[in-house]
């Protein structure tokens, strides 16, 4: 008579899974958002980054005060007169001058000179 025991206790296994197949779906959560990475962007030049712009920065085929930003991590506010200053200087040259976006180049002038 054992295999009578099994054979019920396999019944009683079946009949505890639920048997409706609609159910109430979960509620949708929110998500937080993506976190970006906060930039530790200098706010004034130190002694080597000031050396790298002056050296390098004129050599880019593109300069804005975002690229300038980006690749010296520096802030730009501070990348925008950084570049008024080489353009003082005459190391690079203005190609657009629009409100929101300045657009530089290098001066090939100057780089004949070097």
């Amino acid at each position: 008579m054992p295999p009578k025991q099994q054979q019920k206790q396999q019944q009683s296994k079946k009949s505890d899974k639920p048997k409706s197949q609609g159910g109430k779906a979960k509620k949708k959560k929110w998500s937080k958002g993506k976190v970006r990475d906060k930039l530790n962007n200098l706010v004034l030049f130190d002694k080597a980054t000031y050396d790298k712009m002056m050296k390098e920065v004129p050599s880019y085929k593109l300069i804005t005060p975002s690229v300038v930003s980006e690749r010296l991590k520096v802030r730009g506010s501070l990348a925008r007169a950084a570049l008024k200053e080489l353009l003082k200087k005459g190391l690079i040259k203005e190609v657009v001058k629009h409100h929101s976006q300045v657009i530089y180049t290098r001066n090939p002038v100057k780089e004949a000179d070097s």
